[in-house]
């Protein structure tokens, strides 16, 4: 099953969340990573949602994730921060 080019909706929307929303594309910018990024939401919103999912309720850590297209995703989008 395909979901708009991903292999599930879980990744779609992880990925259209940090692509579409400012704050959360800026924070991701700055990190290496996406174990990275779901570490920092965990550090700086502790006890809040956003620590655990994004705003449609999808964990950051869903087991359903595709690992392979979101660190492609990350090297696509942010290359810059790596070099």
């Amino acid at each position: 099953m395909n979901y708009n080019g991903y292999k599930n909706y879980q990744t779609w929307n992880v990925i259209l969340w940090i692509t579409n929303d400012p704050y959360l594309y800026g924070t991701a910018a700055e990190l290496p990573d996406y174990d990275a990024f779901k570490s920092y939401l965990m550090d700086i919103y502790c006890g809040d949602a956003l620590a655990y999912q994004t705003p449609d309720g999808v964990a950051w850590n869903d087991s359903g994730l595709d690992a392979n297209a979101i660190d492609s995703f990350w090297k696509e989008t942010f290359s810059k921060v790596s070099s």
